[in-house]
């Protein structure tokens, strides 16, 4: 009889494709895998109440650290795989001239604060770039330049990108790496010298320690061997995101060309 493992998933495309490839995996070695979606905060607090056995995918140290840490005063946790490297970005798109925008300081600047839209949409409360992007807000006095930032779905950011981008649009986007954007849309990252974006963090996949019991050394070695990349984990995003592909048989077909 095969083993039941309770995977939670952050609620996010991209990590639902992280999670996918890890259910696959876990289903492969012989488990029976269901998957609980939600917001980041809450996720977290699911692997600390012991609802979920394992968590795709957490972003440390920047984005999730402070929830890990959350986790581990009450549950010690195991770090499996690499599953990309993510990080933080605001960025425009590439007919924006990168000689009127190329870095944070630049969107102060008169001509750029009167072609731009100063509507910036971002997504849900909990995330390490909603908390990064608020402070940005405030440190380079952009609220005070006209501009507003506010919360959001994760489509209400990516639609209000696309169409804009449809209209050629000066647009200002609250985004990260690895986001099925990137792998159709050239989207120029803006330097941001001050450090508010975060580090370059590592996504793994965390396991509660005491389920490790229910793995032998073989299988976490399976698990600990998966890893992505940011640009693959785009293009996988992309193709159920975008084109309407079944996110399993994606990450299945992905997992036997190259696992």
């Amino acid at each position: 009889m095969s083993k039941s493992i309770n995977l939670g998933v952050t609620d996010l495309s991209f990590h639902r494709i992280a999670a996918s490839l890890v259910a696959n995996t876990l289903e492969e070695i012989g488990f029976t895998v269901k998957r609980t979606y939600s917001p980041h905060e809450e996720n977290f607090e699911r692997l600390k109440a012991g609802d979920v056995d394992m968590l795709a995918s957490a972003w440390l140290p920047s984005s999730h650290g402070i929830y890990k840490n959350e986790v581990e005063k009450v549950v010690p946790l195991v770090e499996l795989g690499l599953h990309y490297k993510p990080y933080a970005l605001w960025g425009v798109p590439d007919y924006v001239p990168e000689k009127e925008v190329s870095k944070i300081a630049d969107l102060l600047k008169p001509n750029v604060v009167s072609k731009i839209k100063k509507d910036i949409q971002g997504i849900n409360p909990g995330a390490g770039i909603t908390r990064f992007s608020i402070q940005m807000m405030n440190d380079y006095g952009l609220n005070d330049a006209g501009y507003s930032f506010h919360t959001g779905t994760e489509e209400d950011c990516f639609s209000a990108f696309e169409n804009a981008v449809k209209k050629k649009e000066w647009i200002i986007i609250p985004l990260w790496k690895p986001q099925f954007l990137h792998y159709k849309y050239n989207i120029r990252e803006l330097k941001e010298p001050k450090g508010l974006l975060g580090s370059v963090d590592k996504a793994v996949l965390l396991l509660s320690k005491d389920k490790e019991n229910m793995f032998n050394k073989k299988h976490l070695q399976k698990l600990d061997g998966l890893q992505f990349t940011n640009d693959i984990i785009a293009e996988l995003d992309y193709k159920v995101s975008r084109e309407g592909k079944n996110i399993d048989e994606v990450t299945k077909r992905w997992l036997k060309n190259h696992h």
